[in-house]
């Protein structure tokens, strides 16, 4: 039975995930959403991917634990974390195309492939040209809350629901990561704070700290991000890229090495020839509007809302010389 209910509007594709009664994330629901972001990055037109859930009170409530007690259980000993960090390297290297990870998946090493395979797609979707937008309108802890920060929108409903990171009431740490993700979102102390104590944050609590970017009504919450979705669909797929790779992977690095990606990323897409027009568009809108007796105090208030919302330049352009 698929996990996923797919629907696509445009350039828009929604997936609700559909893994009753819990909605937990599971190496299957894994296999589809990597499946749905192949079959996203293979169409140049579908430029947005809404995640959301089928199942009232959930996103994802966590990671299925079942799967880590059983990836556990097969290797048989307790081990340290400098061994456990040399097999997943090992597994790493060796794990090369569905027939090879079919085969660790039957060895002790499981564990390790399925942590890594969930690493691939939060990479996949913080690497991508696509904008990935998350309508959290229930539980989201764990894995839950580790796949709503890969997105780059989050939004979520108001509601008796919470967000964050349990594992250590379990004696553990999160692992799919929630340490790296949410010290990005939030800083390091309050992820600590949320890390150790293990309670989930309440969407307002969520909202102030950074962790989502938004809460709204909870019958509003899928239009809300389908229609967000739909604008930032309209951006330029090379510019998207280039600012997901600024903030993720130079975001916390040195300054120096952030400006230089940052000003390469400017110069190459400059060089491009839809840049190009782009540019020379608004010039000569802007251009136009001051022919027209405009000022810089309203030209903002004419055009830069439309701009916003996903009207191409130029057929701004073509609007304002027919008024």
């Amino acid at each position: 039975m698929a996990l996923l209910d797919i629907h696509r509007d445009g350039a828009v594709v929604t997936a609700a995930m559909n893994n009753p009664p819990f909605n937990f994330l599971t190496s299957a629901l894994v296999d589809e959403l990597d499946a749905l972001l192949d079959e996203a990055e293979a169409d140049p037109a579908i430029r947005a991917v809404v995640l959301t859930s089928a199942v009232p009170g959930a996103f994802v409530s966590h990671y299925d634990v079942a799967e880590i007690l059983e990836g556990a259980r097969r290797v048989g000993v307790t081990v340290g974390p400098m061994l456990t960090r040399w097999g997943a390297s090992l597994v790493r290297a060796v794990n090369r195309g569905r027939a090879m990870r079919r085969l660790l998946e039957r060895t002790p090493a499981a564990g390790i492939v399925t942590l890594l395979r969930f690493h691939r797609l939060t990479e996949r979707m913080r690497d991508s040209d696509l904008v990935c937008v998350a309508a959290i309108g229930g539980m989201a802890l764990g894995g839950g809350c580790e796949l709503a920060l890969a997105c780059d929108i989050r939004l979520m409903a108001e509601g008796p629901h919470g967000i964050g990171q349990p594992e250590v009431l379990l004696g553990l740490v999160p692992g799919g990561g929630g340490t790296q993700l949410l010290t990005r979102a939030i800083g390091a102390g309050r992820t600590v704070e949320l890390a150790l104590e293990g309670r989930p944050l309440t969407p307002a609590q969520a909202a102030a700290c950074g962790l989502v970017h938004r809460v709204v009504a909870p019958e509003a919450l899928l239009e809300e991000a389908q229609g967000i979705a739909a604008r930032l669909a309209t951006r330029s797929p090379a510019a998207v890229k280039a600012i997901k790779h600024a903030v993720y992977r130079y975001g916390s690095q040195s300054i120096g090495r952030g400006l230089e990606y940052e000003r390469a990323q400017l110069l190459s897409l400059a060089s491009r020839t839809d840049t190009q027009h782009a540019i020379t568009a608004y010039l000569a809108l802007v251009r136009q509007h001051l022919e027209q007796g405009g000022g810089v105090e309203d030209f903002a208030d004419k055009y830069l809302a439309a701009l916003i919302a996903g009207t191409p330049v130029t057929e701004s352009l073509r609007s304002s010389r027919v008024s």
